[in-house]
């Protein structure tokens, strides 16, 4: 797949608060009682009853108010004060591109937005089954609300829908609260976060070593300046097994779902994977770290093998060789019998639904590395559970991503943030088509610096829709989505 090219779009100012057209400015709103009055010097004034320590402390309650209410123009005053309640008033769900989008619309003004990955249009009528669950519930009790519907999920892709509306739920709370969501995740630990390739990929014309050779050599000076590379080989690659004669027992390739390919592999095939990973790291070198997503598909045996192959090579992970992409199930037993046999580290995850279900994988060390995905595992804050069991454990945290869209960008960026110290990297999702970048406001520009990606401070999930634009991407069936 080829990286989007667009050069993105510069934030024009910093924005104070949000609502369904984007981000505006406001002015401040101060409630009954709590105003300091345009005579507050005059000696006939409130200040001819208040103590010193009183005047003090209005005025840095004054300034207090008065920031908040600049970020918060959007989310009534009231409601920040929790004299009202909000409501969720509509699930509505349109399919921008081929994503999936959630948008979550309340009774007060505010919604939140939530997007499954792309290339899964089918799953609009799985967003709206939770409707019904949904109407009348306050967004900002999170959990409350996903109690009702996370055990309706399942693994990828079923999972997707239900992770969306928890990412879109988030974004409303944070922006009723007026403060980023990973402020709701308990804060952040680090400044900037690392993402790694990901939707970042460059046309091959071939699949020998020299090809993935070259590749590479593209990758290590694309913009983004990545620090972790991640390149699919063996039956994650559909070109590269087909493309050596009798590279594995089971020719020829299946078709179906993603990823149907598996067996024991040939001497020949075997030789041609290492030959190809041995190109790769010659040309990056120490410099850039390099991962590689396998399957699903290995035999145990072929798995021990060739990860003592790459020990020397000092490979980054080694991902989903046993199980993996839409299998539904992990097979924690065989992963631990691969992991404790060789050095390089073991990785999988990506297609697993909720924290129940990384249960054996975590607490029989079968891997060293899980990589959910929040908009397959349940949403950003079934992600931060698994990373902090994980991290009890020993075992670390590189979340999936490759496909979850540019309001799937932001809600890695606020759940890595808080993450523990176990977090490596996540994987970096592009907007597609690339017109994308024209319909999304919030993001940075670049958005990755050298590797990394600088966390932001808007409220929610921080970035919005510039509704006008978006809505020339509508289909008919979805004319409704922004009224």
């Amino acid at each position: 797949m080829s990286a989007g090219r667009n050069p993105r779009k510069p934030l024009k100012t910093q924005v104070a608060s949000r609502n369904d057209s984007g981000y505006t400015s406001g002015c401040v709103e101060v409630a009954p009682g709590a105003a300091l009055r345009q005579n507050i010097f005059q000696e006939e004034g409130p200040m001819a009853h208040w103590t010193r320590r009183g005047f003090i402390g209005s005025l840095s309650a004054a300034a207090a108010a008065k920031a908040f209410a600049a970020q918060q123009k959007a989310v009534p005053a009231e409601k920040r004060a929790g004299q009202v309640s909000i409501k969720i008033t509509d699930l509505r769900c349109a399919i921008i591109g081929k994503s999936p989008t959630v948008r979550i619309v309340t009774d007060q003004g505010v919604s939140g937005y939530g997007q499954a990955e792309s290339y899964k249009p089918y799953l609009k009528p799985m967003v709206l089954f939770y409707k019904d669950y949904l109407i009348g519930e306050d967004p900002t009790d999170v959990a409350r609300v996903m109690l009702k519907i996370r055990r309706l999920g399942a693994f990828k892709p079923w999972g997707a829908a239900v992770s969306a509306i928890e990412i879109a739920l988030w974004d409303i709370a944070g922006q009723v609260a007026g403060v980023p969501v990973y402020k709701l995740l308990g804060g952040k630990i680090r400044d900037r976060v690392r993402i790694y390739n990901g939707a970042v990929r460059f046309p091959m014309t071939g699949h020998t070593p020299q090809d993935y050779a070259e590749t590479m050599a593209k990758m290590k000076e694309a913009k983004e300046g990545f620090t972790l590379i991640k390149q699919a080989v063996g039956f994650h690659d559909p070109a590269m097994m087909p493309a050596v004669p009798n590279a594995w027992y089971d020719e020829p390739p299946r078709k179906g779902a993603s990823h149907a390919d598996r067996g024991m592999m040939t001497e020949r095939g075997m030789a041609n994977v290492i030959a190809c990973v041995e190109a790769m790291k010659k040309v990056l070198g120490d410099e850039i770290g390099l991962a590689l997503d396998c399957g699903p598909g290995w035999t145990v045996k072929d798995a021990i093998t060739f990860a003592r192959a790459m020990e020397p090579l000092h490979i980054a992970w080694l991902e989903d060789l046993i199980t993996g992409d839409y299998t539904p199930y992990p097979n924690a037993d065989l992963f631990r019998e691969v992991t404790v046999s060789t050095t390089v580290p073991i990785h999988t995850g990506e297609e697993i639904y909720l924290r129940e279900n990384f249960k054996d994988l975590i607490e029989k060390q079968a891997v060293n590395i899980v990589g959910p995905d929040p908009e397959d595992v349940g949403g950003i804050a079934e992600m931060k559970w698994i990373a902090e069991y994980a991290d009890l454990h020993g075992i670390q945290i590189a979340p999936h991503g490759v496909f979850d869209g540019l309001f799937g960008l932001a809600a890695h960026v606020q759940v890595a943030a808080a993450l523990p110290q176990n977090y490596i990297a996540f994987e970096y999702p592009l907007g597609q088509p690339d017109w994308w970048y024209d319909i999304v406001e919030g993001l940075p520009n670049p958005i990755v610096e050298r590797g990394f990606i600088k966390v932001w401070d808007r409220p929610g999930i921080g970035v919005s829709f510039n509704v006008q634009a978006a809505k020339a991407h509508l289909a008919d069936e979805d004319r409704q989505f922004f009224d």
